[in-house]
């Protein structure tokens, strides 16, 4: 970028488009040039381990996860996130008879996804498990070096300004947000959600034996559906569809053998959830 001066030739500034220039003016940010964004990390794959699905399981579900993420850790680079589960359910509940804000609650929430990845990196400690914070990212090459399976809690960081909803107080941007973002931030190769379920279907199967399995759907299909309920957080499509790194993200159950392998290998197990529009189409430089 060029140095300019003021009129008055005392002072130096860096020339630039955005110099001057409004950032949330809709018709200047559609003819600013980027360049393509950089893949950090485009050979790890991140999987989320269920908070309610997997984790709150405990013997009954994660040796099981335990014993496949070990299997695949000399195949794949492997970043594992954790949801918060019932814990999390319990304490929302509390603060909002408390009349807690929106912020304090994701606090709560934070704190008992932390506590996840805390019981699953132990699991994995004699193999390399350790957890880390978000501040720690940049250190993946240095961890996938020495043969560590780095556990990280998928509450995004957002705590105390967390946005409220629309409805109600309970933070819209939970674990499978906070995933999806990290996912796009390091530009990750797959982005997988482990839950206790196929994958997604037009209805809780938990409650409705007649609800239809969903195998393969793009965003905007699935936003226009408006289900009443999802499988995955409504701000995961969002962050996928504007994504220009991710191309997908994949639902698979955890709790039936070999299917994170064969998902991790990328065959089509579980539910594919796709983006619409195609992957790097920002303006070129």
């Amino acid at each position: 970028m060029a140095l300019m001066r003021d009129r008055d030739g005392r002072r130096l500034h860096v020339k630039s488009r955005l110099m001057g220039e409004s950032l949330v003016s809709r018709s200047f940010l559609d003819t600013l040039p980027e360049a393509p964004q950089t893949r950090l990390f485009p050979d790890v794959r991140i999987v989320k381990i269920g908070g309610q699905s997997l984790c709150d399981r405990g013997a009954k579900a994660l040796p099981g996860v335990v014993k496949e993420i070990l299997a695949n850790k000399d195949r794949h680079q492997l970043l594992l996130t954790t949801g918060g589960g019932t814990r999390s359910r319990h304490i929302y509940a509390i603060a909002l008879e408390l009349g807690m804000p929106t912020g304090i609650v994701a606090k709560f929430g934070n704190a008992i996804s932390e506590q996840n990845a805390l019981l699953v990196s132990t699991l994995l400690a004699p193999w390399g498990g350790i957890k880390i914070g978000h501040d720690e990212i940049v250190k993946l090459p240095t961890y996938f070096a020495q043969g560590i399976i780095p556990v990280m809690h998928g509450m995004p960081p957002y705590d105390y300004f967390a946005l409220p909803p629309a409805k109600g107080r309970i933070p819209i941007h939970r674990t499978d947000t906070g995933t999806v973002i990290l996912a796009d931030l390091i530009g990750a190769r797959s982005c997988i959600l482990l839950k206790d379920e196929a994958g997604l279907y037009d209805r809780d199967p938990k409650k409705d034996k007649e609800a239809v399995f969903i195998p393969r759907i793009g965003c905007r299909e699935l936003v226009a559906r408006n289900l009443d309920d999802l499988i995955l957080e409504r701000a995961c499509l969002e962050i996928l569809e504007n994504s220009q790194v991710l191309e997908s993200i994949q639902i698979v159950n955890g709790l039936e053998q070999g299917a994170l392998t064969r998902a991790l290998d990328g065959e089509p197990v579980g539910t594919t959830i796709y983006k619409d529009a195609p992957v790097g189409s920002q303006p070129e430089t």
